[in-house]
């Protein structure tokens, strides 16, 4: 991973922070277009070593300026170039009329894309579409993202792949599915959550030499998660200075929920966990870890001497919706305690909605959807609009599980970038759970918590994946690689 930028930004933000630049350098904006071309090339240079022929396929606006800098530095080191252009190129406009010019001028050769011509080239460029997209892509561009991504060359996409939204990650009807992205002047909050993760491959940061006082004037959209320092514990330490963790649920059929919960808050530090299950379950669930207090619950008058104890609760891992479990949850709404809410808790919930400024909410898609009272389809629409929603109508910290993971709050909305489609598993969301939990446990404010527990959770899995594949991959094979976090 490239040493990326901590913020991102929004498209219309993207575009005022090259105003600002172009006003305090008195610089031209064909001379950012120039620096754009030229990074795109020099990342070429450095994916592809050894390409002797490139195609760049360019649309009608900016992002086609780009695409012919780089054709025009292409033809002038030598290589085989053909442009694609999907409009008469006379037609531009601007700083992208220019760009042409100077790449007809070095003797380029251009085609007018209308239908499926055989392409012949180690490189091909993405110029379409930039990050001022909003509308479904058809037609003969539709026609020409389908040659792209059908074959065998290296495709670079420039500032984001087309038919990716630059603001929610969604495909636009049909996108570039591209090997690398060369991002300018900001990152593009877009390219790290939703189905964007699977078509922006690589991303590379050029930002064009932009003085850091442009950044200062407008505040980012979001900030991506990064690992934060945690110092060693002392020598002179004890189980009762690192928290007690209450995890509750674990019905008829749903042991292994409150399980992994509960091992997965041991593993990542918590002094103490306590698990409040049904009675049957209590004398079993323990057998394969020990360390795991487990205490037969059947009322909530059981219950209250355990919330009394707990530093932190995690309800709804293994739950379900059955008198017992609705009993429970209202017990724990009313113990004052910090808490996560997970699975049927969140189900639970989403029947009756309230307000707490501590707690900590978890939902995947279909969970987020019943909470709000809408499709699952409409959550994935606009991830960072769902969790922003979420976290306005239920307050605390919502954090919604997804490829980019997004963690809001009052005052931040922030990205986890860690994790891999192994963890498409049962259980990875009770694993999660008890990692923020134990953290919570130990000091870190919910906030911290649960991104600093989305981006260990994420890193786990990438370990436990590494040199085995992602494919078959098991929650409970997280728990080795928890404990690495304060390293």
């Amino acid at each position: 991973m490239q040493n990326w930028p901590i913020n991102l930004y929004r498209a219309e933000q993207v575009r005022e922070l090259e105003r600002l630049a172009i006003s305090l350098q008195n610089i031209t904006s064909f001379e950012l277009m120039t620096r754009a071309g030229i990074a795109v090339f020099a990342t070429m240079k450095q994916q592809c070593p050894d390409m002797l022929a490139i195609a760049v396929f360019c649309g009608s606006g900016n992002n086609a300026g780009d695409g012919y800098v780089v054709a025009r530095q292409a033809k002038l080191a030598g290589l085989k170039v053909r442009v694609y252009s999907l409009i008469d190129p006379e037609s531009l406009s601007g700083d992208a009329l220019l760009a042409y010019k100077q790449y007809q001028e070095a003797q380029g050769e251009i085609i007018l894309f209308q239908s499926k011509p055989v392409i012949a080239a180690d490189v091909i460029v993405d110029a379409l579409f930039g990050i001022g997209l909003s509308r479904p892509i058809t037609g003969l561009y539709e026609l020409a993202i389908q040659l792209i991504n059908s074959t065998a060359a290296k495709i670079i996409a420039i500032d984001i792949p087309s038919g990716i939204h630059a603001e929610t990650g969604c495909i636009l009807g049909c996108a570039v599915k591209a090997d690398c992205t060369v991002s300018f002047v900001a990152l593009k909050q877009g390219l790290f959550t939703g189905q964007a993760v699977d078509y922006s491959g690589d991303i590379i940061f050029e930002s064009l030499t932009l003085p850091e006082t442009v950044f200062l004037e407008i505040k980012p959209a979001a900030v991506r998660v990064m690992k934060a320092l945690i110092p060693p514990r002392d020598r002179y330490s004890h189980k009762g200075r690192y928290g007690h963790v209450l995890i509750i649920g674990g019905d008829h059929g749903y042991t292994g929920a409150a399980r992994l919960a509960g091992e997965a808050a041991l593993r990542i530090g918590a002094g103490l966990v306590s698990i409040a299950t049904r009675a049957e379950h209590a004398v079993l669930m323990n057998l394969s870890r020990p360390e795991l207090m487990c205490h037969g619950v059947e009322s909530s008058e059981q219950l209250a001497g355990l919330l009394e104890k707990a530093s932190v609760v995690v309800i709804g891992p293994g739950l379900g919706q059955s008198d017992w479990a609705k009993k429970l949850f209202n017990k724990t709404l009313s113990a004052g305690k910090p808490m996560i809410i997970d699975a049927d808790g969140l189900n639970l919930l989403a029947k009756s909605p309230n307000t707490n400024p501590n707690w900590i909410l978890t939902p995947h898609p279909g969970e987020a959807a019943r909470l709000l009272t809408c499709s699952t389809a409409e959550i994935e629409q606009d991830r960072f609009a769902s969790v922003a929603a979420l976290q306005r109508q239920y307050d605390g910290i919502v954090l919604l599980k997804g490829a980019g993971t997004l963690i809001a709050s009052a005052d931040e909305c922030a990205i986890s970038t860690t994790g891999n489609p192994g963890m498409a598993s049962g259980g990875m969301g009770d694993v999660l759970a008890g990692v923020i939990a134990g953290m919570c446990a130990q000091g870190l404010s919910l906030k911290e918590a649960a991104q600093q527990g989305a981006y260990h959770h994420g890193l786990a899995a990438d370990k436990a994946v590494k040199n085995k594949g992602e494919r078959g991959l098991l929650a409970s094979d997280l728990m080795p690689y928890l404990r690495s976090w304060s390293l």
